[in-house]
């Protein structure tokens, strides 16, 4: 009976992060996977629209030029967004942040759904100009809004399901894309304009749903509506605990403004926060990953698999950074974050390292080809139980309330400048190492297992202000505490 009624009084905060991922880390994930399945039919439509316009057919290598634009102008996209969403959170809320987004996402279905009849690839790479900058957006207010919405006890977990929706839609994105249902030569114009059923539900279900009761309260300085979205999210009446603590450190830090993204590089208590940002983001999406995924529909092909069966294998592999996400989330707060991406890295380093052999020895050893199917799944899982759940917190724990809104600025910048140049720089780099194509990868599996092991600190179980204390011990590990020193500084204010 209390587990029903604690289900029931968190009913609300769990229709909220549904309705705040469906879309936010889910269209990411979903627009990330849906466009490997026309691949070969965009390509063969620039192709055809080309002859078309002057007679003469595209040559193959600035057709291959053209789509890797197409793939890479959606974490371009999504640079522009993240440098948006600051302002978008400050001026219009979380919530209506969220919402306005969708503007993006409708004006990105109209060009893919049309491109095609029209006779044009470029309303394709628009299109996908436009939804990386909707996910740019999502993808940093759906982690602000969900924080200053979740109790304290539950915050770790909530943020978790970031990734947990990201796995999601990037299995949906397969299933859609199968080729019995949206993945043929004639309807990809409507896999790649689906993006709008996401958004639709999200503009359906959200404006129910309360704006963050932080928000409210701190930066537009309404009381009432604060107290009415904490009673609707906790499900009781019973939150003026929570609403006095949010009225002290509102007047404990009045005039107080957060740190620009640039103060963040030139603060030296900042220093160890700064770098682990750096390196373990730029790991998560330099460690070869999307990789694993570009290569697995020819590695099937090479075990034997019939080549109108591949596809279905694909998506078990979605399915297992699915499960990965699901384990990560359940263990992260027993085994700790350090145990999880160092061995996340190692396990990585070590299928990398089995699946290259195997690559290279497969026309000599049929078998090869079934250790590199089994090495795709295995290292899907270990990136899923490691990096990508917890790299994405990081943000959160490192940085205190004053740094934390140009901490996520910098993340999200960084990490879709990284989509940026791997999409758009590795299909040379496919075809020119072949099947040594993964070992730049693995030096950044190894490089971030060694520094998470000597650099990064524990976060588990910890308050901020304890990760504070000791970062702030680790910068300045020569020199006492200062005696002045009180801390981290508490803002209420998310002015960027």
């Amino acid at each position: 009976m209390r587990k029903l009624q604690k289900w029931i009084q968190g009913r609300v905060l769990f229709l909220t992060i549904c309705a705040a991922g469906i879309g936010g880390t889910f269209q990411f994930g979903y627009n990330l996977s849906i466009i490997n399945a026309p691949t070969l039919h965009i390509q063969k439509f620039t192709n055809d629209t080309w002859r078309a316009r002057t007679g003469w057919p595209l040559p193959d290598h600035l057709v291959l030029l053209v789509w890797s634009l197409i793939v890479s102008l959606y974490p371009l996209g999504g640079l522009f967004g993240a440098l948006l969403a600051g302002p978008f959170a400050i001026m219009l809320g979380r919530k209506k942040s969220l919402l306005v987004n969708n503007v993006f996402v409708v004006a990105a279905a109209v060009l893919f759904g049309f491109s095609c009849r029209a006779g044009s690839f470029e309303m394709i790479m628009l299109g996908r100009l436009l939804m990386g900058m909707s996910a740019g957006v999502s993808m940093n207010i759906q982690p602000m809004y969900l924080g200053e919405s979740a109790p304290k006890e539950l915050r770790g977990a909530v943020a978790m399901t970031s990734a947990i929706f990201t796995a999601l839609g990037i299995v949906m994105g397969q299933v859609v894309g199968l080729r019995e249902l949206l993945g043929g030569p004639q309807a990809w114009p409507l896999l790649l304009a689906s993006c709008l059923v996401p958004g639709v539900l999200q503009l359906a279900s959200l404006p129910l749903l309360p704006e963050s009761p932080r928000y409210v309260l701190i930066d537009r300085g309404d009381r009432a509506t604060c107290l009415a979205a904490l009673q609707r999210l906790r499900g009781t009446t019973e939150v003026m605990v929570e609403l006095a603590e949010l009225e002290e450190e509102r007047a404990a830090c009045q005039g107080r403004r957060a740190r620009r993204p640039w103060e963040l590089f030139k603060d030296s208590a900042l220093r160890r926060q700064v770098i682990s940002l750096v390196v373990l983001g730029s790991a998560m999406e330099l460690c070869g990953n999307d990789a694993i995924y570009a290569y697995a529909s020819s590695v099937f092909h090479e075990a034997g698999i019939p080549q109108d069966k591949v596809q279905y294998a694909i998506v078990g592999t979605g399915c297992c950074e699915l499960l990965a996400a699901f384990i990560s989330c359940l263990v992260i707060e027993r085994v700790g974050r350090r145990v999880l991406l160092i061995g996340g890295y190692c396990l990585m380093t070590w299928w990398g390292s089995v699946f290259t052999v195997a690559l290279c020895l497969q026309s000599s050893f049929p078998w090869m080809s079934y250790l590199a199917v089994s090495c795709i799944f295995a290292f899907i899982l270990s990136f899923g139980i490691g990096p990508a759940g917890v790299t994405g917190i990081l943000a959160t724990e490192l940085f205190d309330q004053m740094a934390r809104p140009a901490a996520y600025m910098v993340c999200g910048t960084l990490m879709w400048t990284m989509l940026f140049l791997v999409g758009l720089g590795f299909p040379f780099l496919m075809e020119g190492l072949s099947h040594f194509l993964y070992v730049p990868f693995l030096g950044v599996c190894v490089c971030g297992a060694i520094y998470t092991g000597f650099f990064l600190p524990e976060t588990k179980g910890k308050t901020f202000l304890e990760i504070s204390e000791e970062l702030h011990r680790l910068n300045f590990p020569g020199q006492s505490q200062d005696p002045m020193w009180k801390g981290p500084e508490v803002i209420q204010s998310t002015e960027l």
